[in-house]
C-alpha cells in the first residue's frame, strides 16, 4: 500500500484540477452515509475531543474512510487541531491501495469545496478576500479562492494579531497582497468575499456589517454549538450549503437559526449537488448577498483521494 506525503498530495492536487474534480463528483453518483461523531474526554482538559468517521464509496471502483481526531487544546501546544488518516480501498478486492495524511487532504478538499461554491455564488469580478481565522486551513482557503476569482488583496483577521501578521507575511506573492487587519468590522465592509475558518462558539461576523454583492463563506462550524455568523447575517443572505443532510444536523450556523425561527429549512436555496447538477442557479443578482455553509462531506475526500491515486499511478507509469 502506497503512502502519500503532504508534499506529494499537494503536488498531485492543484486547486484547478481538484475543484473541477469535486464538481464532477457532486454531479455524479456516490454513496455517502452521514458522518459519525464520537466525543471523548481528554485528560486534564475541559473541552472534549471529537472522533469523526467519514466513509464513502462510488458505484463499484473505490471506497474510502477518513478517521479524524479534533483536539481543541492542541492550539496551546502548537500542534494541529485536526489530525488523522485517510485510506482508499479497491472495491473489487477490498484491498487498501493508498493512505495519506487526513489533515492535508481535508485542508485541500475543504478549501476546494469553498472555491467551487464561490464559482457559483460570488461575483466574478471579486478582488478582495477577507480571511477570518489563522489556522492550518487558512492558507489553503486563500489559494483556492484565488484560483477561481481575480483576488488582488487578502485581508487577514485573527484573535491573535501576531498570528495574523505571520500568516500575511507567508502569503504574499505576485498575484495578491496580504495584510493583517486589527478591526474585523471595518475589514468586512471592504471585502468581496469573507471566508471564515474558526472553531468559534459565538458569532464573529454580523449581518449589520454586510454589503450588497458580498459572498460569505462559512467553514469552521461543524457542531451544533458552534457559530461564525449571527442570525442577522443568515436573515440577510441567500443561503446555500454543501449538503442539506449534514447542514440541517451538524452546524450551529444552520441548526440554531432554524431552532429560533430565523431560518426555515425550505429557505435554504440548495446545496452543491443541486448547483453542480444544474438543478438550481447560483448568483443571479449582482446586489445579492450570498452565504455558503460548508460542513464537510466524505464524497469530497473520496473524490480527492481518487484523483491523487490516479495521478500517482500516471507518474509511476502504471496507467
Amino acid at each position: 500500500m502506497q503512502f502519500l506525503t503532504t508534499q506529494q498530495l499537494e503536488s498531485l492536487l492543484p486547486f484547478p484540477l481538484l475543484i473541477d474534480g469535486l464538481e464532477q463528483a457532486f454531479a455524479g453518483h456516490y454513496h455517502v452515509p452521514l458522518r459519525q461523531h464520537y466525543d471523548y474526554p481528554i485528560p486534564s482538559e475541559k473541552e472534549e475531543g471529537t472522533l469523526l468517521l467519514m466513509p464513502a464509496w462510488d458505484d463499484g471502483t473505490y471506497f474510502g474512510v477518513k478517521l479524524i481526531a479534533v483536539s481543541p487544546q492542541n492550539r496551546r501546544q502548537g500542534l494541529p487541531t485536526v489530525q488523522g488518516i485517510y485510506t482508499l480501498f479497491e472495491t473489487k478486492t477490498g484491498m487498501p491501495v493508498l493512505q495519506m495524511d487526513a489533515k492535508c487532504l481535508t485542508n485541500l478538499r475543504t478549501a476546494a469545496a469553498s472555491a467551487l461554491a464561490s464559482r457559483f455564488l460570488s461575483r466574478p469580478e471579486s478582488t478582495t478576500l477577507l480571511l477570518v481565522g489563522t489556522g492550518a486551513l487558512s492558507p489553503y482557503l486563500v489559494r483556492a479562492h484565488a484560483s477561481v476569482r481575480p483576488i488582488e488583496k487578502v485581508l487577514i483577521w485573527g484573535r491573535n494579531p501576531e498570528n495574523a501578521k505571520a500568516l500575511a507575511a507567508s502569503l504574499k506573492n505576485g498575484q495578491y497582497s496580504a495584510t493583517s487587519v486589527p478591526h474585523l468590522s471595518e475589514a468586512a465592509s471592504h471585502a468581496d468575499i469573507i471566508s471564515c475558518a474558526t472553531t468559534s462558539a459565538e458569532p464573529l461576523v454580523f449581518g449589520k456589517w454586510l454589503q450588497a454583492g458580498q459572498h460569505l463563506d462559512l467553514v469552521g462550524s461543524f457542531k451544533p454549538n458552534m457559530r461564525e455568523a449571527d442570525d442577522e447575517a443568515i436573515r440577510r443572505t441567500a443561503v446555500y450549503v454543501d449538503t442539506m443532510e449534514g447542514a440541517l444536523k451538524e452546524t450551529g450556523d444552520i441548526v440554531q437559526p432554524i431552532r429560533n425561527g430565523t431560518l426555515r429549512p425550505e429557505d435554504i436555496r440548495g446545496d452543491l449537488f443541486n448547483l453542480c447538477r444544474k438543478e438550481i442557479s447560483g448568483r443571479q443578482n449582482p446586489e445579492a448577498i450570498t452565504l455558503f455553509k460548508s460542513v464537510g462531506l466524505a464524497l469530497e475526500d473520496l473524490a480527492a483521494a481518487k484523483l491523487a491515486w490516479e495521478g500517482s499511478r500516471r507518474q509511476e507509469g502504471r496507467e
